[in-house]
């Protein structure tokens, strides 16, 4: 599909905000790659540690807000 031309200049006010903000705060990108790194991006856990984990993991029960009788 090809956008006329009025159409081709537009940027929202979304785009136009994040554009802002990243010349405002150059460094925000960077920052953001450390945080994902620090929570998500993790090194590979080989096959005998997995096994490990589930083996010590301890079994819940079925309905976890149920007292046992």
């Amino acid at each position: 599909m090809k956008l006329t031309k009025q159409f081709q200049l537009y940027e929202s006010d979304h785009t136009l905000f994040i554009k802002a903000l990243k010349e405002k705060n150059p460094g925000i990108e960077e920052g953001q790659r450390a945080g994902r790194a620090l929570l998500w991006d993790k090194p590979p856990v080989s096959l005998s540690e997995q096994e490990r984990q589930m083996e010590s993991a301890i079994k819940q029960q079925a309905y976890v807000y149920q007292n046992k009788i």
